[in-house]
């Protein structure tokens, strides 16, 4: 499944890094709750939150169905 989710965030990456940011899988729980850490200009950017759910959750999502939720973690 981390080959998966690297490939799907591979994707999405050059969006993050052409304002600055970037993003990197920390941990994906047994769950299927999948950590992901916020790097660059996405700091402090103010959409994150909606990059991050309506982005790159969904994106996971769609590719991935077993992914349950998507959080961003410090």
């Amino acid at each position: 499944m981390m080959e998966r989710i690297n490939s799907t965030i591979d994707g999405l990456r050059p969006y993050l890094q052409a304002d600055g940011g970037d993003i990197t899988v920390e941990d994906v729980t047994e769950e299927k709750v999948v950590k992901v850490k916020f790097a660059g200009a996405c700091i402090t950017c103010p959409f994150s939150f909606s990059t991050l759910k309506a982005g790159i959750e969904q994106a996971l999502m769609k590719e991935i169905p077993e992914i349950r939720e998507v959080v961003s973690v410090d």
